[in-house]
């Protein structure tokens, strides 16, 4: 049947609960779930937990056992397809099957291939009404929160997304590399919101020489830090470094072959892992494509002119997050190096998708025309 106003309102409302598994759930899908009984009324609400934990579904059903709520002849909303396989857990389609439920409304079907349709199939072979949500702020939501689920798997490489803080002028630093604090503690405090939804932080060596980051997440509550990777050609990483004392874990990627300082780094803790591409560089698209093989899906770039360049020279950047600050710095460092153009209609070009203040800075989000065509393409999205 058509979707009503209020089903729109309930799943954006399963959004928002699948919005508590960011930092929680990676790199399973976001998911929330609201549950109804017959006659309307709440029966329980619930988003995924960690890999390997229940379920947005049957953190539902759970809120409604406990609430003394019968689901029989009742409704769910999820914000995702259920599943339909045994992984983990048993699927979620079975679950709300055996609940007796007699409608299931879903904002977004799965592309993964154990799932893509089959969890649908399942609800309706079971008698279960089975509704889709149409083009609309709801599907629009729950894509915008999966995205780099949705990436991976339809495209097998991450959503790649890039961090930049820079002054009026495009400055990053002064000539020296001081940069604190070009933005402000609400533009901080952000940035490491972003880094919460990654499952893995890139930079380059240049950064972790310069400035000995720990990119970890420390600004907002999470329940998981995420991997950091460093593009390092020649592993000049320090195993001193700074971001391998804290938790998430260290992935050092290179393009030579350095035994002693190899050892070294996995002693202090490092994974290291060769990945040559032409000139001596690593090779940066490969490198995508294997953190997506081993669940990376959101993938935040905090990184030096020279790697931020390589990336978007290649385009391989998605979308930019670009927090500027009202401040003229003058000589300086830039965003990005990038090739001399031989005209302007060759520039790497974004659209703006969301321009926001931040105390007193400028947030502004912008994606690359086209890079999220297979979301188009992924089934049923």
């Amino acid at each position: 049947m058509p979707l009503q106003p209020h089903d729109e309102a309930l799943l954006l409302r399963a959004v928002t609960l699948a919005e508590q598994s960011i930092g929680l759930s990676d790199p399973n899908p976001r998911v929330g779930c609201v549950l109804h009984t017959a006659d309307g009324s709440l029966a329980g609400e619930g988003f995924t937990q960690q890999a390997g934990g229940p379920h947005a579904e049957v953190m539902a059903m759970r809120a409604a056992v406990a609430a003394g709520r019968s689901l029989a002849g009742g409704t769910a909303w999820v914000s995702l397809e259920p599943c339909a396989h045994h992984g983990r857990t048993p699927p979620c389609a079975d679950a709300l099957i055996a609940a007796g439920l007699a409608r299931v409304v879903v904002a977004l079907t799965d592309p993964y291939d154990q799932v893509a349709g089959r969890g649908i199939a399942r609800l309706r072979a079971a008698g279960i009404t089975v509704d889709l949500a149409d083009a609309g702020p709801a599907r629009d939501a729950a894509q915008a929160l999966n995205i780099g689920f949705l990436s991976r798997v339809v495209r097998g490489r991450p959503w790649v997304r890039m961090k930049l803080a820079a002054s009026l002028d495009g400055r990053t630093a002064l000539p020296d590399g001081r940069s604190q604090w070009i933005t402000g503690a609400a533009a901080r405090a952000d940035g490491h919101a972003w880094r919460r939804r990654a499952q893995a932080v890139l930079t380059g060596i240049g950064t972790v020489l310069a400035d000995d980051p720990q990119l970890d997440v420390r600004l907002v509550p999470t329940q998981r830090q995420p991997l950091r990777v460093v593009v390092d050609s020649r592993l000049n990483l320090p195993p001193a470094a700074r971001m391998l004392a804290v938790p998430g874990g260290v992935l050092v990627i290179a393009a030579d072959h350095q035994p002693q300082r190899q050892a070294a780094l996995q002693a202090a803790g490092a994974q290291v892992r060769l990945l040559p591409g032409p000139a001596g560089r690593v090779d940066l698209a490969g490198l995508l494509a294997q953190l997506a093989s081993e669940g990376v899906g959101e993938l935040h770039i905090e990184a030096g002119a020279t790697l931020n360049g390589a990336l978007l020279a290649a385009g391989l950047v998605d979308e930019l997050l670009v927090y500027t600050a009202p401040m003229l710095i003058g000589p300086g460092r830039p965003l990005a190096e990038l090739p001399l153009l031989p005209a302007l209609d060759q520039a790497p070009r974004f659209q703006f998708t969301d321009a926001r203040l931040l105390d007193t800075d400028l947030r502004l989000l912008l994606r690359r025309p086209g890079a999220d065509a297979f979301l188009r393409h992924a089934p049923g999205t």
